[in-house]
């Protein structure tokens, strides 16, 4: 029987992780447990991409060809690149919707 293939590990640039706490902080205001449970939803979402590192879509323009976006909740889109060669995602910012972006 062959050899399963792990799945491949996230890693967070600071970027990133500045960009959830800055989530958490805003919806923290109103409603302080809600953002600690919405903070931990859109860290749970990337995980999915462990095992489906394709998951998203790429292309958008003003983007490298290597960056992808996948939508973690509603309005929240988080930006990846896949490392293939040393099976690695790393999380590069989570943006709203709304804002401006590259």
């Amino acid at each position: 029987m062959p050899a399963t293939r792990p799945g491949y590990r996230i890693t967070w640039r600071p970027k990133a992780r500045d960009d959830l706490l800055a989530i958490v902080r805003y919806i923290g205001r109103d409603n302080p447990a809600r953002a600690q449970s919405f903070g931990q939803e859109l860290r749970e979402k990337t995980k999915r991409l462990a095992l489906y590192p394709e998951l998203g879509r790429s292309g958008r323009p003003g983007l490298p060809r290597q960056v992808r976006e996948l939508v973690a909740h509603g309005n929240y889109i988080v930006f990846c690149r896949v490392l293939a060669r040393v099976r690695t995602i790393e999380i590069l910012r989570i943006k709203h919707a709304a804002q401006k972006f590259p």
